[in-house]
C-alpha cells in the first residue's frame, strides 16, 4: 500500500486547502479514499442516529501535479484512511507561499500522511516544513460502510439562493431557535422558518427555479405529479445547516437541496472539480 503526491501550482494548493478548510469545519473526523482518479471525504454518521452525513469528491488530475498510488490489492486498488480533517488544514495553512507541497503515506512508528511542505527562502536551499498526521488504515472488510449515500426519493429539488445571503439569514435565525423549518415547492420558492412559543419568523425566497431532474435521464422522482404550489418541508437541527453554510470557503457553480418531506433535507453543492453533498436528518 502506497500513496505519494505532489503540488505545485499555487492556485491548485490555495484551492486543495480551501476544500479541507471546509471539510474540517463539517467534519471532526472522516474517512479519507483514495483512488487512481479521485480522493474522497467521507462523514458517515449514521443519518439514522440524527447524524448528518458528507460525500465530498475531487478530481485528484485537477489539483496534483503528480499523483501515485497503490491500493490494498490489485483489485481492489484503493486505500481507505480514517483521519481529522483539521490537522490536514492546519498543516496546509503554512502553506500558502509554498514552491511545492508533497504528501506521502509513511509508517515509522503509526501510519502517518506526511506532509512536506517546501517554502522559498533566501539561500540556494530550500525550508522544508513537515507535518506527520496520525491516520488509521481502514480495513478492507468494512469499506462497504462507505459507499457513496444513495440520493433519496425525494419530494421537491430546489436551486439554492446566493449561499452568503442564506447564512446570514440563518445565522440570525439561530439566536432565536435550534431548529429551523426549510421548505420549498416545484414553483421556485423557498422559506426557511422558525417558530417557538414567542416569535415566528420567516424569510421567503423566490424565483430560485427548481432542477429539471426528470426530464434529464428519466430517474423519476417522488415530484411526479406533485402539486407545484404545495410545500415539502423538513425541521432540522439549525447548528447542522449553519455549519454547512459558515464553512463553505469553496464558492460553488450551482447549489441545490433536495426534500423529502419530514425525513431529510439534501444539500448538493458543486464546483467545476468538487463536488460536496451533505445530508441532514429531519428531527421528529
Amino acid at each position: 500500500m502506497r500513496f505519494r503526491a505532489k503540488i505545485v501550482d499555487l492556485a491548485c494548493l490555495n484551492h486543495f486547502s480551501r476544500v479541507i478548510n471546509t471539510i474540517a469545519k463539517l467534519a471532526k473526523t472522516c474517512t479519507l479514499r483514495l483512488t487512481v482518479c479521485k480522493l474522497y471525504f467521507i462523514l458517515s454518521d449514521k443519518v439514522a442516529n440524527g447524524g448528518a452525513s458528507m460525500w465530498c469528491e475531487l478530481c485528484q488530475g485537477n489539483f496534483f501535479d503528480e499523483f501515485q498510488m497503490e491500493g490494498v490489492a490489485a483489485e481492489h486498488n484503493e486505500i481507505y484512511l480514517e483521519l481529522v480533517p483539521e490537522n490536514l488544514s492546519r498543516a496546509l495553512k503554512t502553506a500558502q507561499s509554498a514552491k511545492a507541497v508533497k504528501i506521502k503515506l509513511t509508517n515509522k512508528h503509526c501510519p502517518c500522511l506526511r506532509v512536506a511542505v517546501e517554502l522559498p527562502s533566501l539561500s540556494s536551499s530550500s525550508r522544508i516544513v513537515t507535518h506527520d498526521i496520525p491516520v488509521g488504515v481502514i480495513p478492507r472488510r468494512i469499506w462497504n460502510d462507505f459507499r457513496e449515500p444513495s440520493v433519496p426519493d425525494f419530494d421537491v429539488s430546489i436551486y439554492l439562493p446566493v449561499l452568503k445571503t442564506m447564512r446570514s439569514v440563518v445565522e440570525r435565525m439561530k439566536n432565536l431557535s435550534n431548529v429551523i423549518v426549510i421548505e420549498a415547492n416545484l414553483s421556485g420558492e423557498m422559506n426557511l422558518k422558525i417558530e417557538t412559543d414567542l416569535v415566528s419568523v420567516t424569510t421567503h425566497f423566490k424565483d430560485l427555479g427548481n432542477p429539471p431532474w426528470a426530464s434529464e435521464d428519466g430517474c423519476q422522482s417522488s415530484s411526479e405529479g406533485r402539486d407545484v404550489e404545495s410545500m415539502a418541508e423538513a425541521r432540522i437541527d439549525i447548528k447542522k445547516l449553519q455549519q454547512l453554510l459558515a464553512g463553505q470557503q469553496v464558492n460553488p457553480t450551482k447549489a441545490l437541496c433536495n426534500i423529502v418531506s419530514k425525513r431529510i433535507v439534501h444539500f448538493i453543492l458543486l464546483h467545476e472539480d468538487v463536488s460536496l453533498q451533505y445530508f441532514i436528518p429531519a428531527l421528529a
